[in-house]
């Protein structure tokens, strides 16, 4: 069983490849939430996987994700534990953030993993060029072989981390920064190249958009900029910042 959570398709693509070589259930974190009467209890045999993918934002998981595991409840037997975040460059102290909040539910994070993969944060800087999107994506897959191959024989104690530099500093102030401020909805506009497809509210994790004479943002947000970046004409902007910078979603989107 391995949940996940993507914005743009990185960690879906990350969670699909595990999941398809190990033929497990993949389970979306945000239709977890959205099921009616969800107990959030599930049942898993010994040494079955359990998988938490998902990207990292400033340096943490994404609030849904933490907020997930606090819900959770695992019962049956004790299964083999592991996580992969995808980052745009460094993880920070994620990895031990997710770790922490599994413990305090009895669970043990067995094995994780970070990987490398092309940035969709177009609010803070560029996308990459596109010969290095596919380098990165190549080198992903490479240790996606390897992880794998970790899963397939219960390895234990296996930790490839991006910690980056100043981790601690990083994961305990910038992200709570980023969670209060950073979070929001109101520099979010379309501009007159909408056509209204509705691509935007389908994908949107909290459904915080609805599409009325043009996309409008609720309150909810969980800064994975899908709207911006699966937009076909790129009419959602962010502020100025940008207009004049490009889009990424994963090939396999």
């Amino acid at each position: 069983m391995i949940f996940y959570f993507t914005g743009t398709g990185n960690s879906l693509h990350a969670a699909k490849t595990i999941s398809d070589a190990q033929n497990e259930k993949l389970l979306s974190f945000p239709e977890e939430f959205d099921k009616a009467g969800n107990s959030f209890t599930y049942e898993l045999r010994d040494n079955e996987l359990l998988g938490f993918v998902f990207p990292v934002y400033a340096w943490a998981p994404p609030k849904m994700v933490l907020d997930f595991v606090e819900k959770m409840r695992i019962t049956g037997g004790k299964p083999f534990v592991f996580s992969i975040c995808t980052c745009g460059g460094e993880e920070g102290n994620t990895t031990q953030l997710l770790q922490k909040a599994l413990e305090t539910k009895g669970i043990i994070l067995n094995s994780a993993m970070a990987v490398k993969m092309p940035s969709n944060y177009v609010v803070g800087s560029d996308v990459d060029s596109k010969p290095a999107e596919w380098d990165l994506l190549r080198e992903a897959d490479v240790k996606l072989r390897w992880f794998n191959n970790v899963l397939t024989k219960r390895q234990s104690g296996v930790f490839r981390l991006i910690p980056g530099t100043m981790a601690a500093l990083k994961t305990a102030v910038v992200n709570p920064l980023f969670n209060r401020y950073a979070i929001n909805t109101k520099k979010f506009y379309t501009t007159d190249a909408c056509n209204k497809c509705g691509i935007c509210e389908k994908h949107c994790p909290v459904h915080t958009i609805k599409i009325k004479e043009k996309p409008e943002w609720g309150i909810a947000c969980t800064q994975c900029l899908s709207c911006i970046n699966r937009c076909p004409v790129q009419a959602i902007q962010y502020g100025k910042g940008t207009v004049k910078r490009g889009r990424y979603t994963h090939p396999d989107l």
